[in-house]
């Protein structure tokens, strides 16, 4: 799969924005922000962090966009940057546990107060899994799994080759699944 191009109306916007258009970074900023927000939310696991981590990426990529190529690929270079971004804001914040908030994703119209909680626990269980792989690995799933990249997307995006790519999906999948079905256990266990 070739890597995704950047639209004449998006080159159009990164070389007026690359001329200082405030306005044109404006709507690039518009255009990507859920999908910087969904990578650094994931890498996070804190909406407060995946804010400052997103607004850092954006000021990040405000200040380094003289330097980026129009042609190239926009998505993958902000998805680098806010990659980055969220490791740099996880690197200064202490340590400390997902609340109940943070880890919560499920919809507000589930049946009853157990499956709520059931769900609510395994959203805490895959995120806090999340967590747990390394820098590498977890840069790598969110890009493929929370961003949508291509195998080659991702290599180009952290700078790796695709088998480096491959070696961290599987390893990541393999490390969540062993992870989970721990986790799986535990609940049954709790639930029986």
């Amino acid at each position: 799969m070739a890597l995704t191009q950047t639209d004449d109306t998006e080159i159009n916007l990164i070389e007026q924005a690359q001329n200082g258009d405030r306005n044109a970074y404006g709507e690039l900023v518009r255009r990507h922000y859920q999908g910087v927000v969904r990578v650094v939310l994931r890498m996070c696991a804190d909406p407060g962090l995946a804010e400052d981590a997103a607004q850092e990426a954006f000021t990040r990529a405000w200040l380094n966009l003289p330097s980026f190529e129009p042609r190239a690929c926009l998505r993958n270079w902000l998805y680098r940057i806010a990659i980055n971004a969220a490791l740099d804001v996880l690197r200064r914040k202490p340590e400390e546990p997902l609340t109940d908030e943070q880890g919560q994703m499920i919809s507000d119209n589930a049946p009853d107060p157990e499956t709520i909680l059931i769900e609510k626990e395994q959203a805490m269980d895959i995120q806090l899994a999340l967590q747990s792989l390394p820098e590498a690995a977890r840069s790598t799933l969110v890009l493929r799994e929370y961003g949508g990249l291509s195998y080659q997307e991702i290599a180009g995006v952290l700078e790796v080759p695709v088998g480096t790519v491959m070696s961290r999906l599987n390893y990541a999948r393999t490390r969540l699944r062993e992870i989970l079905m721990v986790s799986h256990a535990r609940m049954e266990n709790e639930y029986a």
